[in-house]
């Protein structure tokens, strides 16, 4: 069988050996590109002979799939699917398998550092200080005694609102299925309109689905608080962008972060984020650290060996 790795993946030749050697010594074939490249031409020939593929998410439409006649299974080294024409996938036998898990302090972590950033202007003092500024009038604020709103408490936003917990933030959440734990630590759920008007700080960790794409709109996001700050880790298309840049730009919203976007960096130098005030913007990060990455290899490969029954 023939694995192919689309993409380095964090991986390094050095670290590619042993994984190299295990996968030969089993009998398989397995093939590593060292560049990412999402064009389709190049990347139907990296991968059209493949009977497992791992790639992240590098878009997979229909188009380059069904050139690939060989494929068995997608290990997904990624938590959502929907870059994934899954349809086809289901029509033409192949299986997909995502590694969830992986990244889940990652994005929790940085979802905490976007809150402080925006709280205590990290980054724009910084740049103020090297010109030789000085702190002025400036006042930040402090997590402890905050009302951080969780939309979506799968296992990210979980362990989000537990970090925010151990900061002193009174959480709430919105979410599809409630998680008892979560009820136990005294997460209270709300109906999101309640959750938005109640929040001092709103953080995503819903996934994409045609159920959440601009779950939060100008419908719902009216009722926030003008000091609200909102910070979006999840998935572009759940949030309204263009609203949320009039909002900050109007002071009916203090601020934003966001690491994801409608699609991928880099992004258009018109996109409305980059010109609105009290905006943080970060190239899809929250999920790449040396650790999550190290996880992720791990659990992609497992997938093609329980698929094997190795």
């Amino acid at each position: 069988m023939k694995i192919v790795i689309a993409e380095p993946l964090g991986l390094t030749p050095d670290t590619f050996k042993p994984i190299f050697d295990e996968w030969t010594q089993l009998g398989h074939e397995i093939q590593i590109f060292w560049d990412r490249n999402e064009s389709p031409e190049i990347l139907t020939n990296r991968i059209q002979d493949a009977d497992f593929l791992i790639i992240s998410n590098i878009p997979l439409p229909q188009s380059i799939l069904e050139q690939c006649s060989h494929l068995k299974l997608i290990s997904v080294a990624f938590t959502g699917l929907d870059h994934i024409d899954l349809a086809y996938c289901k029509s033409a036998s192949v299986e997909v398998r995502n590694c969830a898990g992986y990244a889940t302090t990652s994005v929790a972590e940085l979802t905490i550092g976007l809150i402080l950033d925006l709280y205590r202007k990290i980054t724009v003092l910084d740049s103020k200080t090297r010109i030789g500024g000085t702190r002025g009038s400036f006042l930040g604020k402090q997590i402890k005694g905050k009302t951080i709103g969780i939309i979506g408490t799968g296992a990210i936003g979980s362990e989000t609102a537990i970090l925010a917990q151990h900061f002193g933030a009174k959480v709430i959440a919105y979410s599809r299925s409630q998680r008892q734990h979560l009820r136990d630590l005294g997460v209270q759920y709300l109906p999101l309109d309640q959750l938005i008007e109640q929040s001092d700080v709103i953080s995503i960790h819903t996934p994409l689905t045609p159920e959440t794409e601009h779950l939060l709109n100008e419908s719902n996001l009216k009722y926030c608080q003008p000091s609200a700050v909102l910070i979006n880790t999840a998935r572009g298309k759940v949030v309204d962008i263009h609203f949320v840049a009039e909002m900050l730009k109007s002071g009916k919203l203090a601020g934003a972060a966001f690491d994801v976007f409608e699609s991928e960096p880099p992004l258009a130098a018109t996109h409305p984020l980059l010109n609105a005030p009290n905006c943080i913007v970060v190239p899809h990060i929250a999920y790449a650290t040396e650790e999550s990455f190290e996880i992720r290899i791990q659990l992609a490969l497992n997938n093609i060996k329980n698929f094997l029954k190795l």
